[in-house]
C-alpha cells in the first residue's frame, strides 16, 4: 500500500557517477525499487524524504532537500557495530494535491513502518511536516511523548485550520483524538518567543527548556529523549555558523556537535520510534555545510540505534530497586537503576494503570535520586505525577 505514496530514488544519478568506497554506508543501505516486492520486516531503519514546503513560513526551498542529504549520508563510513545493519531507503513522498494530503501520505507510510518495528528517519520539507509525523501514531491506540528541538515554539493561541511551519505545535497539542501524553521543547530562545507560549506549555505540565539551560547541562537531555516516541528537529535550532541553510538562521543556537549528541541520545532510546529533520533550505546553504551536518546527525542516530542494549525496564529483573521516603508526600519514591548501563528510572503512581501503565516508568538521572534522598521532590517526578493523576 505504501508504494503508491513513494517515488524511489536513482542511486547512480544521485551520486553523479561517484564510486563509493566499500566501507561507505551507501553500499549497505538497500535502495527500494518500483515494482519490487517489499518486506519491511527485513529492516530496522527506513529513510524517507518529503518533498513538501508549501506551508513553510518565509523559508521555501526545503522541499528540495532530501536528495542533497542522501548524497552526503551515503558517503559517510559505516558506524562500528557488531549487529546486522538493516536499513532501507524508501525514496521520497512527493507533495500531494494539498498539504494535508502530504501529511496523510507520510502518516500512512509511518504507521506501516512503526507497526513492523521499523524506525522512519524523515528528511526534507518544512517543520509543519512534524504534524504528519505525529499523525502516524494515531491508529496505534497508545499515548506518546513528543520531543521538539527548535529555537521557536511554533504555536498560536488557537490551532490553525491548515497548519504551517509557524503554528503546527498547537495543532499537535489540541488534536482530537488526543494521544499526546507529554510534549518536551528543547532549546527555545526567549527573545524569539512570546512568553505566552512558554506559559501555555508550563501550565500543561509540559517540559519547556531554554537554550542556555540545555547547553549548560546537555546530559540532562538524555532521559528526556529516552522517554520520547517521536523526535522532530528544526535546523534553525542550530547556530548560523554551523547550519546557515535557513532564512531565519540565528547567530545563537546549538552547535553541530551538540545536535549530533542529541540525535545519538535519541538513537540509544529503546522507546523512540521516529525522527524527522526539517527546514533545510539548500538554496541558502554554504558549500553543502548544513546538509553535511544533517547527514552526520543521521549517522549518529544510526550509531546510537545499533548501540541499544534493551534496558528499558519492561521487566525489572536486571535493575536495582531503591525506595526513598520523602516526608512532603504520601508516596514512597521508587527508583530503578539498570545493572547493565547504570541508567535510572523512577516509578510514578497512576490512578488509571490500564491507560497510563506505559508512562509510569519515567527516565531520570542519578541527580533526581540524590534530590529525593535529601527530601526534595524532583521536578521531573512532579510534572509526570500531575499528568498521571
Amino acid at each position: 500500500m505504501i508504494n503508491e505514496f513513494l517515488t524511489p530514488i536513482d542511486k547512480e544519478n544521485l551520486l553523479g557517477g561517484t564510486e563509493l568506497h566499500p566501507a561507505q554506508i551507501g553500499n549497505y543501505i538497500y535502495i527500494h525499487q518500483a515494482g519490487v516486492g517489499l518486506d519491511l520486516y527485513d529492516y530496522n531503519l527506513a529513510l524517507i524524504g518529503v518533498e513538501e514546503d508549501r506551508a513553510s513560513v518565509g523559508n521555501a526551498g526545503s522541499a528540495k532537500t532530501p536528495d542533497a542529504i542522501r548524497r552526503e549520508l551515503y558517503q559517510l563510513y559505516m558506524p562500528p557495530t557488531e549487529k546486522e545493519f538493516r536499513m532501507i531507503d524508501l525514496g521520497n513522498i512527493k507533495a500531494g494535491e494539498t498539504v494535508r494530503d502530504t501529511y496523510f501520505a507520510l502518516a500512512t507510510v509511518m504507521l506501516d513502518l512503526i507497526t513492523r518495528k521499523v524506525i522512519p528517519i524523515i528528511i526534507g520539507g518544512s517543520h509543519d511536516i512534524s504534524f504528519g509525523q505525529y499523525l502516524g501514531y494515531k491508529s496505534l491506540q497508545t499515548l506518546i511523548n513528543v520531543v521538539n528541538v527548535d529555537e521557536r515554539i511554533d504555536m498560536n493561541e488557537e490551532p490553525a485550520t491548515t497548519p504551517d511551519s509557524s503554528n503546527f505545535v498547537m495543532n499537535i497539542l489540541t488534536h482530537s483524538p488526543n494521544y499526546l501524553f507529554n510534549y518536551s521543547h528543547l532549546g527555545y530562545q526567549t527573545y524569539l518567543n512570546d512568553s505566552k507560549a512558554v506559559e501555555t506549555l508550563n501550565s500543561l505540565n509540559f517540559d519547556c527548556q531554554r537554550l542556555g539551560l540545555v547547553r549548560a547541562f546537555l546530559e540532562e537531555t538524555e532521559p528526556v529523549l529516552r522517554d520520547a516516541d517521536m523526535l522532530t528537529i528544526d535546523i534553525s535550532s542550530i547556530r548560523q555558523a554551523d547550519a546557515p541553510a535557513h532564512s531565519k538562521a540565528s547567530p545563537n543556537g546549538f552547535t553541530g556537535e551538540e545536535l549530533c549528541q542529541i540525535t545519538r541520545y535519541a538513537g540509544l532510546s529503546d522507546k523512540l520510534t521516529s525522527i524527522g529533520i526539517y527546514e533545510i533550505n539548500t538554496d541558502l546553504d554554504n558549500n553543502r555545510q548544513t546538509v553535511q551536518l544533517a547527514a552526520q546527525m543521521i549517522w549518529y542516530f544510526i550509531e546510537g540505534y545499533y548501540s541499544r542494549v534493551g534496558d528499558y525496564p519492561v521487566t525489572l529483573t536486571d535493575h536495582f530497586k531503591f525506595n526513598v521516603r520523602v516526608e512532603s508526600t504520601d508516596h514512597d519514591l521508587i527508583f530503578f537503576k539498570s545493572k547493565r548501563t547504570e541508567r535510572w528510572w523512577m516509578e510514578i503512581p497512576a490512578t488509571d494503570t490500564e491507560k497510563y501503565g506505559r508512562q509510569q516508568l519515567v527516565p531520570c538521572t542519578f541527580k533526581d535520586y540524590e534530590m529525593s534522598c535529601e527530601g526534595e521532590l524532583p521536578d521531573r517526578w512532579m510534572r509526570a505525577y500531575t499528568r498521571l493523576v
